[in-house]
């Protein structure tokens, strides 16, 4: 409008036999124009106040639904962020609208964009594609411990595009769920129980059966150590410095990390106690005669 204004001023001018140019009507017009680009700004900035107050009670309200529907938390959170990501879309609409900007020519301008606009954002539709099939087949859910795409974490969130991952050492990982959805994922956390494993290496000329018996009595006194499936103590094999015992245990996925260090920590201090020997690399060189 204000090219406008000014080609109506300079056509003005040209036609004047004066070459006067009717300021006061120019500055009238351009007032005007002012006042009614002010409006429109005054109402996108209403709009855009009014409108997050509405998304973000909206949100809250979902969210209390979702929790009384006892959903699992990583439905909610990936329904939560789809459905603030179109009402801010919404939101964006209307603020553009209020500005002037014709949305029927803004979405033909999209719909004409939008071969360009896919090919652009073909990973993040993978990946919005991804978790959807996170959230119907059900791999790993909110708080599983997973190792996938060279991440390793508990599961944080499952948002439209991205799993956020907790390392053990308290980093944020966000990884693209349509690489999760599409490769191999180890789920620590799916089952209740896990295996766990040890090789304890002993010095050649122990006892065997003394070395087994020790084992045995500590896997009775560690009420963590599951009797079904029994525990498994065998002899693994015989290594060029020692002889290696090797012992295999069910616990609770919660324990397995616990359970595994205090094993190894009882181990050692009761194989002193006892005096059994933990082996050590050994040369025997023989010296020729001439």
């Amino acid at each position: 409008m204000l090219l406008t204004l000014l080609n109506a001023a300079l056509l003005s001018a040209s036609s004047s036999s004066k070459f006067k140019v009717d300021w006061d009507s120019l500055f009238e017009r351009l007032t005007d124009w002012s006042i009614e680009i002010g409006k429109s700004i005054l109402g996108a900035i209403l709009i855009y106040i009014i409108g997050r107050f509405i998304i973000k009670q909206i949100n809250r309200l979902v969210s209390k639904i979702l929790e009384k529907r006892k959903l699992e938390i990583s439905v909610q959170t990936f329904l939560k962020s789809l459905l603030s990501l179109l009402l801010n879309l919404i939101l964006a609409f209307a603020i553009i609208a209020k500005l002037g900007v014709e949305t029927t020519s803004f979405a033909a301008i999209l719909a004409s964009a939008g071969v360009a606009i896919g090919m652009a954002l073909s990973g993040n539709l993978s990946n919005f594609a991804g978790g959807l099939i996170i959230l119907v087949f059900k791999p790993f859910k909110v708080g599983d411990y997973i190792d996938g795409q060279n991440a390793s974490g508990t599961v944080k969130e499952i948002q439209i595009f991205h799993t956020i991952l907790s390392t053990v050492d308290n980093k944020i990982i966000y990884v693209p769920n349509g690489s999760l959805s599409s490769n191999a994922i180890v789920n620590y956390s799916k089952q209740e129980t896990r295996r766990a494993e040890w090789v304890f290496g002993v010095e050649y000329g122990e006892d065997y059966e003394r070395v087994k018996a020790v084992l045995e009595r500590i896997i009775a006194a560690d009420e963590r150590i599951l009797q079904t499936p029994a525990p498994f103590i065998g002899l693994g094999s015989l290594s060029a410095s020692s002889v290696d015992v090797k012992v295999r245990v069910w616990t609770k996925s919660s324990d397995y990390w616990d359970v595994v260090f205090d094993m190894n920590r009882v181990v050692y201090e009761t194989f002193n106690k006892e005096g059994i020997g933990f082996p050590f690399p050994q040369l025997t060189v023989h010296q020729a005669n001439d």
